[in-house]
């Protein structure tokens, strides 16, 4: 094993190791591990820098020779995994499952409550937790769906729900991602890339796997089909192969053994989807879609778009297909509601939160307007609806010019921004330039309901900002990721398999493309799906900022 060095290259790859302000989740003091990550500390202690980089080598070239790349400044490249994973205590975990369980059933009786109570007042609002104008307000909210409910009540088929870990060390939620969440391929990609590169782990600790993903996946898909299907039949629709999020797509569409598709392939007829295919046409119960709202239904929504399915709409509210997730939850997602989750989770649940939220001024309120204004160069302002980190300024970080600009756009449209104090993001020792050095990360569990029961997967996308001094996770700013390691106390139950996969084959015959214009306009379609798959929804984390 390369990890027997000379004594003399004993603990070099943690020489330098600084720890600063924020919560260092492998050191409580220097060369004095936390207790769940004893094991990995004691083995990167016995490495020197030429080891690891052999390891580190070795997960780019899995990553190349499975085509997980992304495109920086026009070139292809590895998606950036780190070698050293991040790894969560039993204890910490169950915390973050029951805090994301909580949190996800609280969303769920929210958009029911918006969505299927037509013509009346939603309970929330009528009991003043929540105004009314900020619902109807909302970017997502799409009345076109108002009075459909799905047929199993389930909205919310998949979350993602970003956490981060303050000065203290304590879990907190920084956004909700219910509309079309991503990022869950690179939580299958890095499990298998670390298991063939670090086999030893594996055998020594008791790490819960990630494998089953796609089979609870499926199980809820399933489960989510219309009354009287009795084998349903479930489709992933993709805005196509143009689109950044695209390897996702086709990974968990051969994983769950069901049919990739784009909406070309796909038409309304009498009510029914159907999928085109070899053999004739074949009725479609369940899209999984990973297609933005606006572009589902030309219908309903952009009457220029041709990435989605004219009718869909009409076929939902008819009960003869099912959409995962269901439009209209992006309100959810809007980053004023956000601030209102902790009270919805007493309300609706009669529950106090158990993740709670980062401090949020409402800048749609006078007095948290001008608090924000007052000390915009110590905050963080987002805009309501952005994700990406589109639009996201962090105070100190900003020049005099910009704080000008965004002062203005505040006063001109308060509701569209939320204030929030910088707070210190959790670091984890990475690999950088054959030393371990401390980088910002947050966390992005992922939740499956399948009307149920809400599954967490044991988990999740682990984002890791690796230049020095940078704290935006997202790859455009060169963030990479993380192995997430959650241990098991051995009393964890162990997860039961769904029926498997149904793998008979079907062909699927898209339909012909109408023009080179068409063509064109398609890939600008796919384009403006605004997924980065090798950061999903990232999330700007500049100086500790959420």
């Amino acid at each position: 094993m390369s990890e027997q060095m000379p004594a003399e290259a004993a603990g070099g790859l943690f020489d330098d190791y600084a720890l600063g302000r924020a919560w260092d989740e492998m050191l409580g003091e220097p060369g004095s591990p936390r207790t769940p990550y004893k094991p990995v500390f004691h083995t990167l202690r016995g490495m020197n820098g030429q080891a690891l980089k052999e390891r580190a080598d070795s997960l780019a070239r899995s990553y190349l020779d499975q085509g997980v790349t992304f495109d920086h400044a026009g070139e292809e490249r590895p998606f950036p995994l780190d070698a050293v994973p991040r790894v969560i205590s039993a204890h910490e975990w169950q915390v973050i499952e029951s805090g994301v369980v909580q949190r996800v059933t609280a969303l769920e009786s929210f958009l029911d409550d918006i969505y299927s109570r037509e013509g009346e007042i939603p309970r929330a609002v009528h009991e003043g937790i929540i105004p009314w104008r900020l619902i109807a307000s909302s970017k997502h909210y799409h009345r076109a769906v108002m009075g459909i409910r799905p047929s199993n009540g389930v909205r919310v088929h998949v979350a993602g729900v970003d956490l981060i870990r303050d000065e203290m060390g304590t879990f907190r939620v920084l956004e909700d991602n219910v509309r079309v969440p991503s990022g869950v391929s690179y939580v299958i990609a890095n499990r298998r890339a670390m298991a063939n590169v670090f086999p030893e782990a594996f055998a020594t600790m008791r790490i819960r796997p990630v494998h089953d993903y796609p089979r609870m996946l499926l199980a809820a898909l399933r489960a989510a089909a219309p009354d009287g299907a009795s084998d349903p039949t479930v489709v992933v629709l993709t805005p196509g192969v143009f689109n950044s999020a695209y390897f996702e797509h086709a990974l968990l569409a051969r994983m769950m053994g069901v049919e990739l598709v784009e909406g070309r392939d796909l038409v309304c007829v009498g009510g029914q989807v159907r999928m085109r295919t070899t053999t004739g046409d074949r009725p479609v119960d369940v899209i999984y879609r990973r297609i933005d709202d606006e572009f589902l239904d030309p219908v309903h929504f952009r009457g220029d778009s041709i990435l989605g399915v004219a009718g869909l709409v009409s076929s939902m509210r008819a009960g003869r297909v099912t959409v995962a997730n269901a439009i209209g939850n992006g309100v959810a997602d809007d980053k004023l509601i956000y601030s209102y989750l902790p009270d919805l989770i007493r309300f609706y649940l009669d529950e106090d939160p158990i993740l709670g939220n980062v401090d949020t001024f409402r800048c749609d309120e006078p007095k948290a307007l001008r608090h924000v204004l007052e000390n915009l160069h110590d905050m963080v302002v987002k805009p309501v609806d952005g994700s990406g980190g589109k639009g996201l300024v962090v105070g100190p970080k900003a020049d005099a010019e910009t704080l000008e600009q965004v002062r203005a756009q505040l006063t001109a449209d308060p509701r569209g921004w939320i204030g929030q104090p910088v707070v210190q993001l959790s670091t984890v020792p990475t690999f950088i330039d054959g030393r371990l050095a401390p980088r910002h990360v947050d966390l992005r569990p992922f939740a499956v309901n399948d009307g149920e029961r809400v599954r967490v997967l044991p988990g999740g996308l682990t984002r890791v900002a690796l230049p020095e001094g940078e704290l935006v996770v997202n790859s455009s700013q060169g963030g990479g990721s993380k192995d997430t390691w959650v241990l098991s106390d051995r009393r964890a139950a162990t997860s039961t398999s769904s029926r498997p996969p149904d793998n008979r084959e079907v062909v699927v015959m898209s339909a012909p493309t109408a023009s080179h214009e068409d063509s064109m306009k398609a890939q600008q379609q796919q384009q403006q799906q605004g997924h980065r798959t090798v950061a999903p929804a990232d999330i700007h984390h500049e100086e500790s900022s959420c």
